[in-house]
């Protein structure tokens, strides 16, 4: 089956200059892939640093790979003819992390829903045009008579960021690929957003990518999930086996490291993990990125990066803890993330982070 969107080993280095010093890896030799089939949500986390907005970057044709390639339907995203480069940019989104650096300050809100309209022809007369974006707005949970007519500066952040949610659904995309987009709104305003892009997956068969530092929102609305540290994949599978039972050391500490609501259990931090194991140096470029802050860093840690081992049938964890389960190729790893089926829900979200 031809994915949608695909990254097939793909590696992004920034820098390098004069014998190449400065150079940053942000990404890592990735594989993923999003199907056309079945409408699925999966996030993608880590901290800053960890490489999300590189690979969003690279899922949109915004960067171009160092290595690797980024296929849609089976074709390169650099070498696209101009008719698949307008199919590529209807059928895939994006929503991005500040809502307000999107609009220009000059129009109108409208204006960002009417520039698509017209663009791809996706409405005949004002009327139609108008019934369009009323049915987009409402999706959101937005009245137009509430929202149509303002500037950006008169509406809250979440009011914005639900317009271009809007705006990406006005399309009736494939993909909408989702970078941060609850991060610079009010706590109260990240679930009516995270709500939106559910109905979106649900109601829409739209595929979302949902890209995000909040483990805890990323249980609530995605099926599946993808740790990255330092650029590589740390541990993939179900979102419930993640966050409930996180496998990689790393995972561990994500989950291990967000505050109970409870005075009476102090907040541990790094020191939820453990002491990190001393004395271990990189003998060449491929090493587990992890090794440096992880109390179960062994030898064969900094000697060449773990592969991506499958601890379940649909999991698995880079880490040579496993090292006895079988490796999983970059063609396989569409069998442990993707494919449709409902997200986990938040309603047990405290008592799973309390058990991890």
């Amino acid at each position: 089956m031809t994915a949608l969107l695909e990254a097939r080993r793909v590696s992004k280095v920034f820098g390098g200059g004069l014998l190449g010093q400065g150079r940053v890896t942000a990404l890592d030799e990735l594989s993923f892939r999003v199907d056309d089939a079945a409408p699925s949500i999966t996030a993608i986390v880590g901290e800053s640093g960890s490489g999300k907005t590189t690979l969003a970057r690279l899922l949109l044709g915004l960067a171009a790979p160092t290595s690797g390639e980024v296929l849609y339907r089976g074709n390169d995203l650099r070498r696209l003819s101009g008719t698949e480069r307008r199919r590529f940019l209807r059928e895939v989104q994006v929503i991005f992390q500040d809502p307000f650096e999107v609009y220009n300050p000059f129009y109108r809100v409208d204006h960002v829903l009417d520039v698509p309209i017209r663009k791809f022809g996706l409405a005949k007369g004002d009327a139609a045009r108008r019934t369009l974006i009323a049915e987009a707005l409402a999706a959101v949970g937005l009245r137009p008579e509430e929202t149509l007519g303002r500037y950006p500066h008169q509406l809250s952040g979440g009011q914005r960021q639900r317009i271009m949610v809007a705006r990406a659904l006005l399309l009736r995309p494939r993909l909408i690929i989702a970078d941060e987009p609850v991060s610079m709104v009010d706590a109260s305003l990240r679930a009516t957003i995270l709500g939106s892009l559910r109905t979106l997956n649900r109601e829409f068969g739209i595929s979302i990518v949902y890209i995000t530092h909040d483990l805890t929102t990323a249980y609530q609305i995605s099926r599946d999930v993808i740790v990255l540290y330092r650029g590589a994949m740390a541990e993939a599978g179900g979102a419930e086996a993640v966050v409930g039972d996180p496998q990689h050391p790393y995972t561990r500490l994500l989950v291990g490291s967000i505050p109970l609501p409870n005075p009476d259990l102090p907040w541990r931090g790094e020191r939820a993990l453990g002491e990190p194991v001393t004395g271990l140096a990189p003998a060449g470029e491929s090493f587990c990125r992890f090794y440096d802050r992880c109390p179960h860093a062994m030898p064969v840690c900094v000697e060449r990066a773990p592969p991506l081992f499958r601890t379940a049938p649909d999991r698995g964890t880079a880490c040579y803890l496993y090292r006895e389960a079988p490796i999983i190729s970059a063609e396989e790893l569409a069998r442990v993330v993707g494919g449709g089926g409902e997200a986990t829900g938040g309603a047990e979200v405290a008592a799973t982070l309390k058990a991890g």
